[in-house]
């Protein structure tokens, strides 16, 4: 028996976005400095023409420069609608400096919090991911690129910045993918552009950049499934950093350790574990055989050593002790280790918010040289 899976995607101008991008602008500030002794958590809640920003730092901090930032993002993003405008918007900053309470475990880097983070890889994709997260990603990264007029055509100005995408996939009862079922979609269109308009073209624009061979004439397509999507992002719905977790990884294929990326810098092992986890899943799948692999670590607050290391292959079980064994003796998966790893005290943040933190090759954890060492 065949069976489906679904993941779902949103947009750069969906509003929990909005709050991650500012989140990861103000947490670039701080690592711009390259500096280990700085810390960073910052939170944002978006609303009509509002932008509130709580949450800790440690280190230089200049408010002007983050105002400046937030309406940077903003204007990036394309919101110069009445309700949410980058020139006018309120900005509100409530960041404090660090607890003493909780730099004692930091300043030692020790973990920042306790915690367990997962990893997750799967040969279905050019990137390791599993498929209907990375087709999910894949629309709305094209809708925001074609709206913008990055792709060499001119802009298709009638698209609106926040949009939701949703792919289910259909698979064989062996786990190898047979097709795309169904595609739902719904973007923020201009008021004066007619729905059945927006459906033929936003549907023409998908199955222009989805492959063929997975698509057929009975792949149901519901783009703009209420109609009308005029008044969007932060005037038509609250953001928050870290509501989109499930984006932000597997798309539900991996389970979740329920933290939040954003806005944190790499002492947070929410962050700095969960990308090693993702790099010991990938590099099992890319040269050990597996077809695809879960990697857990759990941590304590101030420990520097996981409280546990946990892998999952389809390999079976002697294989993935091995490889536990393995990973135990020869990676260093202490916060301290996993940020010498990847660099991680720089400003690269803003590269991750968007359409995932796994499967882009630029980002340190995506290489694969793990068993070559």
């Amino acid at each position: 028996m065949s069976y489906l899976f679904t993941s779902e995607s949103v947009s750069e101008g969906h509003p929990d976005k909005v709050a991650d991008a500012i989140s990861d602008a103000v947490l670039d500030l701080m690592m711009r400095e390259q500096n280990p002794a700085y810390r960073c958590a910052c939170e944002t809640l978006v609303t009509t023409n509002q932008v509130i920003i709580a949450g800790e730092y440690k280190g230089i901090y200049n408010h002007l420069e983050v105002e400046n930032a937030v309406r940077r993002v903003i204007r990036d993003i394309g919101y110069e609608q009445d309700g949410f405008n980058w020139s006018t918007v309120d900005i509100k900053n409530y960041m404090h400096g660090q607890s003493a309470d909780i730099a004692l475990g930091t300043d030692s880097f020790g973990a920042g919090d306790q915690g367990l983070m997962f990893g997750y890889a799967i040969n279905e994709t050019p990137d390791l991911m599993p498929s209907a997260i990375y087709y999910s990603h894949k629309i709305v990264k094209h809708l925001a690129e074609i709206r913008k007029g990055v792709t060499g055509i001119s802009p298709v100005t009638w698209l609106g910045p926040d949009a939701k995408s949703q792919v289910t996939m259909e698979y064989h009862d062996n786990g190898s993918v047979k097709r795309i079922a169904k595609i739902v979609c719904s973007t923020q269109h201009s008021a004066e552009y007619a729905i059945e308009d927006v459906r033929e073209a936003v549907k023409n624009i998908i199955k222009g950049i989805l492959p063929g061979e997975l698509l057929d004439d009975d792949t149901e397509y519901l783009i703009n499934p209420t109609g009308r999507f005029v008044i969007g992002g932060p005037d038509g719905d609250t953001g928050l950093t870290g509501r989109k977790i499930i984006v932000d990884t597997y798309g539900g294929y991996s389970p979740h350790g329920g933290g939040a990326f954003s806005g944190k810098d790499p002492t947070k092992v929410d962050r700095s574990a969960a990308y090693m986890a993702r790099y010991l899943a990938k590099n099992i799948v890319a040269t050990q055989g597996a077809h695809k692999a879960t990697v857990q670590l759990s941590y304590a607050i101030g420990v520097k050593e996981p409280t546990s290391v946990w892998v999952k292959t389809d390999r079976g079980v002697d294989y993935d002790r091995i490889t536990t064994d393995w990973i135990r003796r020869n990676v260093d998966l202490t916060p301290q280790g996993i940020i010498n790893k990847f660099d991680l005290f720089r400003p690269i943040y803003s590269e991750t918010v968007n359409y995932g933190h796994f499967g882009k090759a630029n980002l340190p954890w995506e290489s694969v040289d793990l068993f070559k060492e």
